[in-house]
Formats: structure tokens, C-alpha cells, sequence
């Protein structure tokens, strides 16, 4: 089932845009179609799609992984800061103007400081409380909150560059070409084989350190390596699309539903379906872009990706604070 929705998110996503109507996409597909509409199809919205696809694997996964170490069903790369380092990284180095998005790997590399750092300073702030749930949640929320501050400062700092700023802190694929896919796939697929990898002790972790150490598990070990890998997979995936919102928090609970407790099924299923979810949501941002310039006669008009996965996420949260209690010490 989530390999037939994953082929309807493909070929919506590639039939979603605008300039070029379906026809015409499946006249390129076949090798026909005239040169500019081939540029169109092969050099945007194929590379667009395929980023979708790698992002959205990479935060699903990277979610799972999270929330496995942590024994936190809320815990998520946007809660832990992660994804606020990665932003605040990718904003100060395009704000500062060591970067842009004509220099994605600059982009890159610093998103993937800032994930880091902010992943640091969580592990730094926890201190002996790591392996409490709680206490890593709350410090999460703080470390976020606090980059989440700096990155306002950046923006002040240097308010000339809010336009493309913006494209960071909401998400967005718009733009994406071959550049910026063959940065994030050789990234995202050695993290992601490292994550996998680490589905015994992961699975392990989620059953409590105490019954993990039993069975001889190193559990720092195990979970300082399943962070690293987390924070990899996040900060490879927002360098290039940008803070895309609950998408590593809610895509977990839907992948264990389906695949069960057995994290050697639950993390590629995560990672797919964090695949499909973001090409669908990718597919109805240019579908409802087409439909509000028409409506509004605004061909600029954009709706960004990331405020597709934000209010559906948001929605989909709720339900889930509802269902899902907090682990408790």
C-alpha cells in the first residue's frame, strides 16, 4: 500500500506544476517533446521531485531514530534542536553572505554545523538526565527555543536577505535542481544504511536502558550513535529544503503503526513513508499554486511545501497528544 501511494505522490508531484501541462510531461517522459519543455521536466521538476523523495526519507527516518533513542513518542528533529541548528546554520551563513542558493554545498555544510551544534548543546544541557525522557524533552524545547531566538537576531542583523531567509524557516523545495541532488543523495544514503543498521540496539532502547543493559547492550554508545546519525540524516535533508514542519515528528508513529514494533521494518518503512509524504505534500503545494494564481491572477504566487506538512502535521499533532501519553520516570 505505501509503495502504490508513493508512485501516485511521484507522478503527481511531476504533474503538479505549472507552465507545462500533463500531456506534455508524459510527451517528455517518452523522449518527445520540444527543448523547452524538456528543460522544464528534466531539469526542474524531476530534480525537485527526487529531492522531495531523498528529503522526506531523511527526516522520517531520522524521526524514528529519535524517538527510539529517546523513549519519547513527542520527541521529533524539530523538538530536539536539530532542525533549528540546521535553519540557524543555513540562515546565518545565506544572511552573512557566505552562502546562497547559488552555492548549495556552502549552504549545506553550514546547515550541517548547526544541526550539530544544536544537537551538542542538547547533549551538553541534559548532562546525567540523558536518559530520562522527560528531561530531554523539556531541554529540547529550550535548546530550540534558543536557536529559534538567534535565528530572529540573524534576521535583523541583516534583513536584506528575508526573502530567501523565509525559504528556510517555513520549507520549501521550489528551485531544487540536479546540484543540489547529487549533494543530498550520497549523504543521506550512507546516514541512512548507518541508521538501519542500528535497528537491534534501537529497538533495544525503546524497551528501557535498564532492560537494554541486561542483554549486554552499551547503551551511551547505542544512543550517542543513533543522535549522530539523527541529527546526519536531519541536517542533510533542512541544508536543502529547509525546515519542512512535523514531518520527523508524526511520520514515526504512522510507520511503527504500520510495520510494526520490529525497527528492522520500522525504519525503511519510516523512511518511505517520510518519502512519500513530502513528494504529496510537494505535489498539493504547486497544485494549490496553480489554483490560488489563478484565482488571485499572481503568477509568483508560491505556496512553500513546508506549509503544506505544517498544517496537516499540526492537525495530525493534536489528535496525537490526545492518544499518545507522555513517558513518565
Amino acid at each position: 500500500m505505501v509503495a502504490v501511494l508513493l508512485l501516485v505522490a511521484v507522478v503527481a508531484d511531476l504533474l503538479a506544476g505549472r507552465a507545462v501541462s500533463p500531456g506534455e510531461v508524459w510527451q517528455v517522459m517518452l523522449g518527445g517533446g520540444d527543448d523547452t519543455t524538456r528543460h522544464i521536466v528534466l531539469r526542474l521538476r524531476l530534480p525537485r521531485m527526487l529531492v522531495a523523495l531523498v528529503a522526506g526519507a531523511c527526516l522520517g527516518l531520522a524521526g524514528l531514530v529519535l524517538q527510539s533513542a529517546l523513549r519519547n513518542p513527542l520527541a521529533g528533529p524539530e523538538v530536539t534542536g536539530v532542525t533549528p541548528g540546521a535553519v540557524l546554520g543555513a540562515v546565518a551563513a545565506t544572511g552573512l553572505g557566505l552562502a546562497g542558493w547559488e552555492s548549495p554545498a556552502a549552504v549545506v555544510a553550514a546547515a550541517c554545523v548547526g544541526g550539530f551544534a544544536g544537537a551538542g548543546l542538547l547533549w551538553v544541557l541534559a548532562g546525567r538526565d540523558r536518559g530520562d525522557p522527560e528531561q530531554t524533552a523539556v531541554h529540547g524545547v529550550l535548546v530550540s527555543a534558543v536557536l529559534a531566538g538567534l535565528t530572529a537576531m540573524v534576521l535583523l542583523v541583516a534583513p536584506g536577505e528575508l526573502g530567501s531567509v523565509v525559504q528556510w524557516l517555513v520549507g520549501s523545495t521550489e528551485g531544487r535542481v540536479w546540484e543540489h541532488w547529487h549533494l543530498l543523495w550520497p549523504w543521506a544514503l550512507g546516514w541512512a544504511v548507518a541508521a538501519c543498521a542500528l535497528a537491534g540496539p534501537l529497538t533495544l532502547l525503546r524497551c528501557g536502558d535498564e532492560q537494554a543493559a541486561a542483554v549486554g547492550l552499551a547503551t551511551g554508545r547505542a544512543r550517542a550513535l543513533a543522535l549522530v546519525c539523527a541529527v546526519a540524516l536531519t541536517a542533510g535533508a533542512v541544508s536543502v529544503v529547509g525546515a519542512l514542519g512535523f514531518v520527523g515528528l508524526l511520520v514515526p508513529h504512522v510507520a511503527l503503526a504500520l510495520f510494526g514494533a520490529d525497527l528492522r521494518l520500522g525504519l525503511p518503512g519510516a523512511a518511505l513513508l517520510g518519502a512519500t509524504v513530502v513528494c504529496g505534500a510537494d505535489a498539493v503545494a504547486q497544485g494549490a499554486s496553480r489554483l490560488l494564481a489563478a484565482a488571485w491572477d499572481a503568477d509568483r504566487l508560491t505556496l512553500p511545501t513546508g506549509a503544506v506538512t505544517t498544517f496537516a502535521g499540526a492537525v495530525l499533532l493534536l489528535v496525537l497528544v490526545r492518544r499518545v501519553p507522555l513517558p513518565r520516570s
